[in-house]
């Protein structure tokens, strides 16, 4: 069976910002007639980036855990949380939609990324013709669940805001939400970075 024609071959590329497809231009560093964004065929140093950003979330995401995310004030008594003993605490003190919100988005979908990112990362490097459509799919998931990837952060600021309001407690951010923050966007930057064409360039070789 005949493989389908490449975008190369019919003289065409996708824009990485706006996704409106072009025709190829003449010279590198030409614009998007859209958006005006510099047209690449491929992302430039992509796997390179990517692994730096990845990597570097994943070191920060050791504080993030280790650190105390929040601090709760009630009746004098002071108590300063970290991811797990916050999700923990939660449970037992009545709260299990919220403690498995924490933690899906604290826990799960941080390693999630992790593992998947650097799957494709590795794949792709060694030339890996396994489960393409697969891998192409996991992508795209990755992409998604990183606009959800805050929702932890999100929760401690809720908490905060919500908490003000009392007279006899107190909710407030620690160092670790930062860590956590920065972890988040960093994977995000590195999702944006991976080029999932380079997947489907081992093809051309059959």
């Amino acid at each position: 069976m005949s493989r389908a024609p490449r975008a190369q071959e019919l003289g065409i590329i996708g824009c990485h910002v706006c996704g409106l497809v072009c025709r190829t231009p003449a010279g590198d560093g030409a614009g998007c007639p859209r958006c005006g964004a510099a047209l690449h065929r491929r992302k430039r140093n992509s796997i390179a980036r990517t692994w730096a950003l990845l990597l570097a979330a994943f070191i920060l995401y050791i504080p993030a855990n280790v650190l105390p995310i929040m601090r709760t004030v009630s009746l004098g008594d002071v108590d300063d949380n970290t991811i797990i003993s916050g999700v923990v605490e939660l449970w037992i003190k009545g709260s299990p939609s919220l403690a498995a919100i924490v933690f899906a988005a604290s826990i799960v979908v941080p390693m999630t990324k992790f593992l998947v990112l650097g799957t494709l990362l590795l794949s792709t490097q060694r030339g890996s013709r396994w489960a393409l459509r697969q891998r192409a799919s996991l992508y795209r998931a990755v992409e998604f669940i990183g606009y959800w990837s805050m929702l932890d952060v999100f929760v401690v600021a809720l908490l905060t805001a919500l908490v003000r309001f009392g007279f006899l407690s107190q909710v407030e951010p620690l160092p670790g939400v930062v860590f956590f923050g920065l972890t988040v966007v960093l994977t995000m930057f590195a999702s944006m970075s991976f080029d999932p064409r380079l997947m489907w360039d081992i093809s051309d070789d059959d």
